[in-house]
């Protein structure tokens, strides 16, 4: 497979293990970055060997040896610089969640369609042999008929100054989080009639950050009576990224779906008794480069398209509304769109 030729906007943490080690991993090119601060973007690209480092994103999205750019950016600029990059022609891997609502983001897939580039959202756990054996009890039938499902996705509370904690940056636990736990209900569509629609949500705000959610329940209902309850904390006591699927005949659970490099187990119980097994502890960022790629490259059909990234954020913005909050703010005008400066 020739190697894909990537751009990196930010040197964001996160960037190292979802990008940089996963494109190292599997031979493929970090071909540019840029960052806020030069000295960052520099220190970032000399510890993962990207080739060369811009001034700017606008460098980077325009480069012309960049073929993908990733997006690692704060929430706020996921749509306006996934806008960028399509109408400068590129493919997107941008991280979660795909926009600030779901009228940026239809107006992000709108232009990628009308542009014939690809663009993914980076919902990483899908591509796991934990998500996938999730997947394949279903429908082998060995849980039986499905009756519930539960996502938890709680951590302990970053900094107050975080960048999660913004409003203006499209920030809040269900941004963060909640997003792993809605989605996750979503990818069961094709074992429960169809995608679930909302029934009630409820959340707290984060205190001196009006607007901003610290916590929020959903409660969820599947075409055939499935029900759901997505839950998100980002200021809990103590990390949980759990999965569960509750059967007439058994439930199985994975114990960290969302870093299943930490741990890999889905423990199954059934009439038989309790079984755990572990499915494999490498990084579900490099399997998703490998479905990226071998989309780009040959073909491959995705597991998650542009019509499920809107779908998403529509359910997010309904989680806000519900729960008496208001969806984040867009930063790309929805009615004329253009390139962010």
């Amino acid at each position: 497979m020739t190697p894909l030729r990537i751009g990196i906007l930010g040197a964001a943490r996160i960037a190292g293990k979802s990008i940089a080690e996963p494109a190292v991993a599997t031979g493929h090119r970090l071909v540019a970055i840029a960052a806020r601060n030069r000295w960052r973007a520099e220190r970032f690209a000399a510890e993962h060997g990207v080739e060369r480092v811009l001034g700017s994103y606008a460098e980077v999205v325009e480069d012309l040896e960049v073929e993908v750019v990733y997006n690692p950016l704060p929430n706020a600029w996921h749509g306006p610089w996934n806008l960028a990059a399509i109408q400068a022609g590129k493919h997107v891997l941008s991280e979660k969640p795909f926009a600030s609502n779901a009228v940026e983001a239809a107006v992000v897939r709108d232009a990628a369609v009308a542009a014939g580039v690809r663009v993914m959202e980076g919902f990483h756990y899908l591509y796991h042999p934990v998500t996938r054996r999730l997947h394949e009890l279903l429908e082998k039938g060995e849980l039986g008929e499905l009756r519930a499902v539960e996502a938890d996705m709680f951590m302990p509370a970053p900094d107050d100054a975080d960048p999660r904690w913004s409003l203006d940056l499209a920030g809040g636990a269900t941004m963060d989080l909640g997003c792993y736990s809605l989605h996750a209900h979503r990818a069961l569509a094709e074992w429960t009639g169809g995608p679930p629609r909302l029934v009630a949500a409820r959340a707290g705000e984060r205190a001196g950050h009006p607007g901003v959610d610290e916590w929020l329940d959903a409660d969820l209902e599947f075409p055939n009576g499935v029900i759901g309850r997505a839950r998100c904390h980002m200021a809990a006591p103590s990390w949980r990224f759990s999965y569960r699927l509750i059967g007439s005949r058994g439930e199985a659970v994975a114990e960290n779906f969302v870093q299943p490099h930490l741990d890999d187990r889905v423990t199954i119980t059934d009439a038989s008794g309790t079984r755990v097994e572990e499915l494999g502890r490498r990084s579900s960022y490099t399997y998703q480069l490998e479905a990226f790629a071998a989309h780009l490259r040959e073909g491959a059909p995705l597991e998650n398209d542009l019509d499920d990234a809107v779908a998403t954020m529509r359910l997010i913005d309904d989680c806000y509304r519900a729960a008496g909050f208001t969806p984040r703010p867009a930063r790309v005008r929805t009615e004329s769109p253009g390139r962010p400066s």
